[in-house]
């Protein structure tokens, strides 16, 4: 439910292309250049843009849809104290009516 509600592009950070955070950082360096920054204020704005990027667009990052106080990784990690078995997510696999399907696994990056 989650996945199908958010639309995560990846699982962990590190899952998320080149290309793709390349693509953002010049988006958000035109941004900040526009408003008339200074360079190290523009390389904080960067960073911190970016980071933002990864909660909303990273799986185990994202604020949980059903409890808004935590991440799916709390979620996660909440479950692994309750039950004491270790829990992974290595891959999802999302359908939208109209869309291609998206699949993010390791391999597919």
């Amino acid at each position: 439910m989650h996945i199908a509600a958010s639309a995560p592009i990846s699982v962990q950070r590190e899952e998320i292309s080149l290309d793709i955070l390349e693509r953002e950082r010049d988006i958000y360096a035109e941004q900040a250049r526009q408003s008339g920054k200074p360079d190290n204020i523009i390389d904080k704005m960067i960073e911190g843009r970016i980071n933002k990027f990864y909660q909303e667009n990273v799986l185990l990052e994202q604020v949980f849809v059903k409890d808004s106080d935590k991440t799916v990784q709390d979620i996660i990690t909440d479950t692994i104290a309750k039950l004491g078995e270790n829990i992974v997510v290595s891959r999802f696999v999302r359908f939208q009516l109209g869309e291609q399907t998206y699949n993010s696994s390791p391999s597919d990056n």
